[in-house]
């Protein structure tokens, strides 16, 4: 499954990938070879359907969760362990270790984004020079 992910992160980009795990996450897809007639295009957009379409043509996919990444995208977006688990249909225990898990390989993909309101001691010393 991680391979697939790979090439549809590759074929896609990040931000596509999830706009098509969002809405096919772990289900099976059938990719057309003539995107013209299939809803595909209404659900994803027909940026990402032709790309689909040109590595795919009448195949089929078994879209991934992609949890992790998406997770890690939600966070640095600033939402709540709570609103990523609505989203990634899963408990907030999941979440939390799923951000465990992200936060060894990659930590500053599950950083959380600065509050602005907040000011660091180190800030507040280095105005003093």
């Amino acid at each position: 499954m991680a391979d697939l992910t790979n090439e549809l992160l590759d074929i896609l980009g990040e931000a596509d990938f999830v706009t098509l795990v969002e809405h096919y996450g772990g289900l099976r897809l059938f990719v057309p070879g003539d995107i013209a007639r299939s809803e595909l295009t209404t659900i994803v957009g027909s940026d990402i359907a032709t790309r689909l379409s040109k590595r795919y043509p009448g195949g089929y996919i078994r879209v991934p969760l992609a949890r992790e990444l998406r997770a890690g995208r939600y966070r640095q977006a600033g939402m709540s362990n709570r609103d990523i688990a609505k989203a990634l249909g899963c408990t907030e225990s999941s979440v939390d270790k799923i951000v465990r898990r992200g936060k060894r390989r990659s930590p500053k993909a599950f950083a959380r984004p600065k509050d602005p309101r907040q000011t660091s001691l180190l800030d507040l010393l280095g105005d003093e020079e």
